[in-house]
């Protein structure tokens, strides 16, 4: 773009950032984001929008940087920990934007900290929200695949819709786009992995203006690679959301006790603004805002940002290594641990990376080798952990990783031994932590969002869970090893079957053959992609007392089943099963789903594997074997970064 030198100008309540290109209107000192002009709209925001639910305002405006190349401005709130209000959020907020020359966009970050002796306190949710123009931005895209013209906010009022079970779904049943009456509309339909999300946004119309937001890191969002956010939503609202407790629950909650001390940098993102005089061409504005995010993550971390809290590349550090899979039941040989996901995370035990949201998070993907690399690492001692499609459970290294600035520390060889007590008896579905491999029906025609319609997502339509009792009306889920296939047999979320009153708890029956029966504990590993208010109990060949061999009571708080989610907080039930509870020749386990009159409760198994008894073996160490290689005796080499 060409360049114009940055304007600051105070008018009143209000401080405008202007750079040519994007002009800012934001109302001091609250920092109320109040006018976007850009493109020949005035402004690209609501200006209906009210202020009083806007949340945190600042009380403090400050000019952070100015040069005729950026300009960067602050709104602060502190908060005053010897106050004795409860109404007062126990947090101080700095809240910044960011405007540079000859930048079709601007950059917005938030310092969140707690100051010595602040009371204690669950922090929920936070996320900043743009609200657009509702005449003028109608279509919206988050995906290659995933775009569509959205419904407006009336649409939704009682007038022009039904509401549903689901408090945030609606039937448009008299929509002002005729071409959406009878489909249903729901914000988490939108939602988005934070692994295949980083850029969403909309379209407007007369002018033809893409606004887009970007995420060129997730490293400060709470949850890690598979946490799932909201993305956009009817309004037309635009959303960057920092940490949430969406498809997951109270688990993710973030508790601080009295008088802990904490402070953490969200963000930057980037808000990119684009626009072509050619309706036809719109869909161009997509192509390019992927350009865009393609460069917003090669430049990360910025080099602009004024804040002593947001580090630099110089001061920061990576971490490389190769990571196995040993699984002797599977290959004699370690396996390479191909597109495994690997992350360093404060966490400290297995999979608790899932729930962590105080610090910052970096993950990678291995290569087809098991190599990897995470760069831009902030300094400290983390967790080494990963997860590895096509084998169970949660792989964290036994010692932590200290990152130093500018030094890049070499692992080495790592092995991953994932829970295996012996050979496999049978399984069923495929392990990579969703329900994906199992049977998802056809959304009821009542219930269309026609977005979904002969998609890879089905899963996000509507009122999934009511298709198993129109699938199975009297008699529960049946599947036997080696005739039912996973894919068309087994339903994919283990829910109640709605009856003439109320919904009723379900058995699923698995029945397999064994030819004989050895000494030693058999094993039932049951991984879970997602629970929600769930009783689940675990019977061998007889539904008695002295054949439950298993049960857990309320497990879960995902809400991925209502959500249209196919995965949630992932966990991995083992079962202990006695030979004398089986027997040579037909054998079944009962799976119960025991809560009844919760139409939203349910399990997503993610996969299921029944392990004869076996013999444990020792694990070889490769840092050792492999020392000649440049792992050091502590944790791996150091070496300069360039």
């Amino acid at each position: 773009m060409p360049k114009t030198n940055v304007k600051l100008i105070n008018q009143g309540s209000n401080v405008i950032l202007d750079n040519g290109l994007v002009r800012l209107t934001i109302v001091k000192p609250q920092g109320l984001l109040t006018g976007i002009k850009y493109g020949g709209m005035d402004n690209l925001l609501d200006s209906k929008s009210g202020e009083t639910s806007r949340g945190l305002r600042g009380s403090e405006y400050s000019t952070i940087h100015q040069s005729n190349d950026q300009l960067e401005v602050s709104f602060r709130s502190s908060y005053d920990a010897s106050t004795t209000s409860t109404r007062q959020v126990p947090l101080s907020v700095d809240l910044r934007y960011i405007l540079r020359s000859g930048v079709s966009g601007f950059h917005c970050y938030a310092i969140y900290e707690r100051p010595p002796g602040c009371r204690a306190f669950d922090l929920v949710q936070t996320r900043m929200v743009f609200k657009l123009q509702q005449d003028k931005f109608h279509y919206m895209a988050i995906t290659d695949d995933k775009q569509r013209i959205m419904p407006m906010p009336e649409d939704i009022l009682p007038s022009r819709s039904k509401q549903l079970i689901v408090p945030e779904s609606v039937l448009l049943t008299n929509p002002i786009n005729p071409d959406l009456k009878g489909e249903v509309d729901d914000k988490y339909q939108y939602s988005m992995d934070n692994k295949d999300g980083g850029l969403h946004g909309w379209i407007s119309s007369a002018p033809v203006i893409g606004f887009w937001v970007i995420f060129p890191s997730h490293e400060f969002r709470n949850g890690g690679p598979t946490k799932q956010n909201l993305t956009v939503h009817v309004g037309p609202a635009c959303l960057a959301m920092f940490h949430g407790t969406h498809y997951i629950g109270t688990d993710l909650l973030t508790q601080f006790e009295q008088g802990e001390t904490w402070r953490k940098v969200f963000g930057p993102f980037f808000v990119y603004l684009n626009s072509t005089p050619d309706v036809s061409k719109a869909h161009n504005l997509w192509i390019d805002a992927k350009k865009q995010r393609l460069y917003e993550m090669s430049a990360w971390p910025y080099n602009f940002v004024s804040s002593p809290y947001y580090l630099s590349a110089e001061e920061r550090g990576s971490v490389s290594g190769r990571l196995f899979v040993q699984d002797r039941f599977v290959s004699n040989s370690l396996i390479p641990a191909k597109t495994a996901y690997v992350g360093l995370s404060a966490a400290r035990t297995e999979g608790s990376w899932q729930l962590e949201s105080k610090d910052y998070q970096f993950w990678v993907r291995t290569d087809s080798n098991g190599n990897f690399t995470i760069r831009n690492v902030i300094p400290g001692a983390y967790g080494l952990h990963g997860w590895v499609p096509g084998f169970i459970g949660d792989y964290l290294d036994q010692k932590l990783v200290t990152i130093s600035a500018g030094l890049q520390r070499q692992l080495g060889d790592l092995i991953y031994v994932p829970l295996r007590d012996g050979p496999t008896v049978w399984e069923i579905g495929f392990p990579d932590r969703t329900s994906r491999g199992f049977y998802v029906p056809n959304v009821n025609p009542m219930y269309v969002n026609k977005l979904f319609l002969n998609s890879p997502e089905k899963f996000r339509q509507y009122g999934l869970w009511d298709r198993y009792t129109d699938i199975h009306p009297e008699f529960d889920q049946n599947f036997t090893i080696g005739i039912n296939d996973p894919k068309k047999d087994w339903f994919f979320a283990h829910v109640a079957r709605r009856g003439a009153n109320k919904y009723l708890p379900t058995i699923w029956k698995i029945n397999f053959n064994l030819n004989s029966v050895a000494d030693g504990v058999y094993k039932l590993r049951l991984a879970v992609a997602s629970a929600n208010r769930s009783d689940l109990l675990v019977h061998v060949n007889h539904m008695d007392t002295e054949h439950l061999v298993f049960q857990v009571m309320n497990l879960g708080s995902d809400n991925a089943v209502c959500r249209h989610g196919i995965h949630g907080l992932y966990r991995l039930l083992n079962v202990d099963i006695a030979p004398s509870n089986l027997v040579k020749g037909d054998n079944s386990i009962f799976l119960t789903q025991a809560r009844g009159g919760d139409a939203l409760c349910g399990i997503l198994y993610d996969y299921l594997r029944l392990e004869a008894p076996g013999k444990a073996v020792k694990v070889p160490d490769l840092r050792v074997l492999h020392n000649a290689e440049g792992a050091d005796a502590e944790h791996g080499g150091v070496t300069p970064l360039h």
